[in-house]
């Protein structure tokens, strides 16, 4: 499982470290790809697998699925780690997610994200203003609090 939030910075080249912590979930090649709300979405190879195979299920008779499904994989790469933790984001991803220089990594369960810093802080200061009202929403959403 993934969780937590650290601060990084994006070299020109387009290399970023991936926190220790994410690296050993991740694994030394892992699947990266456009996300949902202008983030950057990392699985590691069998969580990669298990949503391909959602995906395959989905009717391609549907526009709907159809575009989703390409969203989620022409935007796809394999990333390697190399021996100072980092990986290369390819320019059409960085774009996509606006990432220049900082950068957010955090832990979202199944998966890790890529935010630029500025989106995430954006992202973060709107969802805090309704997290008790979405949380009410939910169905069967019990914190255990």
């Amino acid at each position: 499982m993934f969780m937590g939030e650290y601060q990084h910075t994006i070299d020109a080249k387009g290399r970023l470290i991936i926190p220790a912590r994410f690296r050993e979930g991740l694994g030394e090649k892992f699947i990266l790809t456009k996300g949902l709300d202008g983030c950057l979405f990392a699985y590691p190879p069998q969580e990669w697998a298990a949503l391909e195979k959602k995906m395959r299920s989905l009717p391609f008779t549907k526009a709907d699925a159809r575009a989703f499904v390409r969203f989620f994989f022409a935007g796809a790469c394999e990333c390697e780690v190399d021996k100072q933790g980092r990986i290369l984001i390819p320019g059409n991803l960085r774009e996509y997610a606006g990432l220049e220089k900082d950068v957010v990594v955090i832990g979202v369960s199944s998966r890790v994200e890529i935010w630029s810093a500025g989106r995430w802080q954006s992202y973060n200061n709107q969802a805090a203003a309704s997290v008790e009202e979405v949380a009410e929403k939910i169905v069967d959403f019990d914190p255990g609090i």
